[in-house]
């Protein structure tokens, strides 16, 4: 499993363990019943403190996506598909809306940016 904390980043280092693991997890690339490494070992991994990755290991948990048994590890859930549907539509959303914000930001109107996300749309839709 690779993780990349980058360290000049305003997310908090567990959002950054979180969303990537999760990535993973929605990927498939972490499947049901995988184990994610021991706090101890992702903290000396990763070079971070072992509670920014509890913190991070915790949150996964909250969200069911891990398992947690006292003195065997972190497990993966099984992936909910639907979930993780949701989650990459979210994604997705979020990213859209940080164009959006961005368009706007630069003057554009409501038409010049459709006009923009329709001549986009169309090529991505050519090359699929």
């Amino acid at each position: 499993m690779r993780i990349i904390i980058n360290n000049s980043s305003m997310v908090p280092i567990y959002e950054q363990v979180v969303s990537q693991i999760k990535a993973l997890i929605i990927q498939g690339e972490l499947k049901e019943g995988d184990i994610l490494p021991s706090v101890r070992n992702m903290a000396a991994e990763l070079r971070i403190s072992s509670l920014t990755v509890k913190k991070a290991y915790d949150f996964l948990e909250e969200e069911g996506l891990v398992t947690t048994v006292h003195g065997k590890g972190t497990f993966v859930n099984a992936a909910d598909r639907q979930l993780a549907a949701e989650a990459r539509r979210k994604a997705v959303e979020d990213e859209l809306s940080l164009v959006l914000g961005k368009a706007f930001s630069a003057g554009l109107n409501k038409e010049e940016v459709s006009q923009i996300f329709e001549i986009l749309l169309e090529d991505q839709y050519d090359q699929s």
